[in-house]
């Protein structure tokens, strides 16, 4: 029994592994977002300087180790063999827990997921003993450090809110002093900026870096004998104006006579700041419990007393982490930092919702989204009509952003935000997390980073008309994932502990068995679904400024909309044929995303008619053609697709031969014309498609032909309602697919002689 014990030590070292790298590609969004989303370095250095920062911090990250040991319950009320039961369940539910989330692009909070986790562990674990014992549900309060619990706890969701409104407040008030031409402003003002970024982020990283160290607590006459934990605490104001001066001095300095961006500085130097918090803050969350259960182990086998009877006082006291083994931490973060697809999916969620302007929408509006906004609209209409004119006037132009011409093969290179608005996200950000780290709190570095940067994004109007109401959802909806997670962990590591407790080492080998199909599957699917972002069929936006360059660009698309609904509409038919419902339901799915494709596309019909050139507004008459009958194919393909599914799904009576017959038919001269119709485009042999177009007359009296059909069978024979109501439905919405082909291949057949009529 006594060999349970190390085998579990071993379990628990590979999950700290997989928990870091998990865990670095959640919390990578906390630091790389401010960087690379204005674009102010290059991406290679942005992940040099934030991977020196996660090695420095890792190896300075042992005083909130503590956290794991002693932050949440009280170690002395239970035995060994329960603090490793305690220990292990935390460490199944955090490994999945972040996975999932990962594998949705969500950044969660790996503090909270940890803080509850041990929570739920322990409360189950101290029930179990409660009802072994006959006592009473009010004596959990002597096995959960309740007080500490209710700091930490009420500390994290604190943070939501002042980081949000700090964020916001200190945006605006930057973009009020340096406005969106910040380049051009006096050199004193980007001195007093960078001062003052500069010295708050310097006082972060000494807080963070030498506060974390050995020698942290040593006494030193230099400084009057204090030690220099407590000189960084006492003397903030003191150190934070001595840091303001000498780094005005040296930014003026730099942008006076080195000609340097200051932003850039800043934005370098916040990176790594935040990237040593990241480190030194979280790394607890992903080492700690497996380094004290390591302890744990070596304090019960010095003792020689029974597992079950071994009390964890040990953890009470204060154990130094080895070295050594952050070190080695600090190395599977920076490889994982560099590697993992996951962590830069991860940090695409944030960079969209605080992008300026238009970006694809991941998230889709809500009730509670709507009124947010209509609320915030109108609060803002009264305060301007409080505002004096020349008031409003004086910050509006301040707030002004300035036109930006790039080539139309550039648009990509514009950056998420500018580098004001990331310094602030930075310098905020290494703020909060600096105090919160001087009064021992494990603070949320995702919470602080990502409300922030969601606080500026507000301040700084980046949520306008058309995009506020995708925006807020999607706030919504990672906040609502947070408190997900603070659910589930708690539940899930409690039901996990109760398991292991009972089935003790089948239990644990059956859970981690199951933790690794879990995640092998999470995995498969991740690069299943980046397969299918990536696929070759996928559609391309038009950027062409001239009718034939629209012509050639559209020709592509469409040649990858032709082939796509010949199979979706093939896979309908021999679905229905089969009944095949994970057929239908799959094709379904491949119908919905064409259609979402295509009004993509039709969504970037304003900005590309903008891009016209004077010469060429004819162009847009005939993109807009294109797009409405794309719009008509792919409606089309997802009600066919829908109502297969829909009757399959619900056991109506499998169609008839006859009508099976009639459908494949059809399918099979569909699938002729498609074939011709995508070489046609592929081979840009455009007087194909009037040979094309010489069949439409059959193909429509072949449809009309199986309606007249089905009307004979229905009047005579026919005796299934739903049946009837199918086929019916299919054959119309097949004689509106092939309306919507050919006015396609019409239209582009008139455009492209046209267009040779003209050269």
């Amino acid at each position: 029994m006594d060999n349970i014990y190390f085998l579990m030590i071993v379990a628990l070292a590979f999950l700290a592994i997989a928990d870091l790298i998990v865990g670095v590609s959640n919390d990578a969004v906390n630091f790389l977002n401010s960087a690379i989303g204005s674009k102010a370095i290059s991406f290679k250095t942005i992940m040099i300087v934030a991977s020196l920062g996660i090695a420095l911090g890792a190896i300075f990250s042992s005083g909130m180790m503590e956290v794991a040991r002693k932050g949440i319950f009280n170690p002395g009320e239970f035995y060994f063999n329960e603090i490793m039961f305690i220990f292990m369940a935390v460490m199944i539910t955090d490994i999945l827990l972040l996975d999932f989330f990962n594998t949705l692009g969500m950044p969660t909070s790996t503090t909270v997921s940890i803080v509850f986790e041990l929570l739920g562990a322990s409360v189950a674990m101290a029930l179990l003993k409660i009802g072994a014992d006959n006592g009473s549900f009010s004596d959990i309060g002597l096995f959960i450090n309740t007080s500490k619990a209710t700091e930490i706890i009420s500390g994290i969701l604190l943070s939501v809110v002042i980081s949000f409104s700090v964020g916001a407040l200190v945006q605006w008030v930057s973009r009020l002093l340096l406005s969106y031409n910040y380049q051009k402003k006096k050199k004193w003002v980007g001195a007093f900026f960078g001062g003052l970024a500069l010295s708050a982020i310097t006082y972060f990283i000494l807080m963070k870096g030498i506060g974390g160290t050995s020698f942290a607590g040593e006494e030193f006459d230099i400084i009057g004998g204090m030690t220099i934990k407590s000189f960084l605490e006492t003397k903030v104001w003191w150190l934070i104006t001595l840091n303001f001066v000498v780094w005005s001095i040296f930014a003026y300095i730099l942008m006076y006579f080195a000609k340097m961006n200051i932003y850039k500085l800043i934005i370098g130097v916040g990176t790594f700041a935040l990237a040593l918090a990241f480190a030194g803050n979280d790394l607890v969350n992903f080492i700690g419990v497996p380094i004290a259960a390591w302890q744990s182990y070596q304090a019960w086998v010095a003792s020689g007393v029974a597992a079950s009877e071994f009390s964890m006082n040990v953890l009470s006291s204060k154990v130094p982490t080895p070295t050594l083994l952050l070190f080695i931490s600090g190395i599977v973060m920076v490889l994982t930092l560099w590697l993992s697809k996951k962590a830069r999916y991860v940090t695409q969620t944030e960079i969209n919702l605080a992008r300026e302007g238009e970006s694809k929408e991941r998230f889709q509006p809500n009730f509670l989204s709507r009124s947010i906004v209509r609320m915030a609209v109108g609060l803002s209409e009264i305060t301007s009509s409080i505002l004096p004119l020349s008031f409003r006037e004086r910050i509006d132009k301040q707030f002004k952003k300035p036109v930006i011409t790039l080539a139309r093969d550039k648009t990509y290179e514009m950056p998420a935000f500018d580098m004001v608005r990331a310094a602030v996200n930075l310098m905020v950000a290494g703020i909060l997390i600096s105090l919160a780290t001087s009064y021992k709190l494990p603070l949320s570095t995702t919470y602080v980073t990502f409300m922030v940067a969601m606080g500026t994004s507000l301040a700084d109007k980046a949520w306008g008309a058309e995009s506020a109401v995708y925006r807020v959802a999607g706030v919504l909806n990672v906040i609502g994932g947070w408190f997900g997670t603070a659910i589930i962990a708690f539940l899930a590591s409690g039901a996990i502990l109760a398991l292991i407790s009972f089935g003790e080492g089948t239990a644990i080998a059956l859970l981690l068995f199951a933790a690794i199909i879990l995640l092998a599957r999470n995995y498969i699917s991740y690069n299943k679904k980046s397969k299918e972002i990536r696929a070759e069929d996928s559609l391309n936006k038009a950027e062409s400024s001239s009718i034939q360059g629209v012509i050639k660009e559209t020709a592509e698309n469409i040649a990858h909309v032709i082939k796509r609904s010949k199979k979706i509409y093939s896979n309908t038919i021999n679905g229905l044929s089969k009944q095949d419902l994970d057929m239908l339901k799959k094709n379904k799915k491949h119908g919905d995303k064409l259609s979402n494709e295509i009004e993509e596309l039709r969504d970037h019909t304003f900005y590309f008619i903008k891009n016209l050139d004077e010469t060429h507004l004819g162009a847009s008459n005939f993109y807009i053609n294109i797009m409405g009958y794309l719009t008509d194919i792919a409606q089309s393909l997802e009600y066919i697709g829908k109502v297969s599914h829909k009757h399959v799904n619900n056991n109506h009576k499998k169609l008839k031969y006859n009508q099976i017959k009639e459908l494949k038919e059809i399918d099979l001269k569909l699938e002729e014309i498609f074939n011709n119709t995508q070489k046609a485009f592929e081979e840009r042999s455009f007087e194909q498609i009037g040979k094309i177009l010489d069949t439409k007359q059959d193909l429509y009296d072949l449809v009309s032909q199986k309606i007249e059909k089905q009307v004979s069978r229905t009047r005579t024979e026919e005796s299934s309602p739903k049946n009837t109501i199918l086929y019916f439905s299919l054959l119309v919405e097949t004689r509106d697919l092939i309306t919507a082909t050919m006015n396609l291949l019409e239209q582009y057949y008139q455009e492209h002689d046209s267009s040779l009529n003209r050269l």
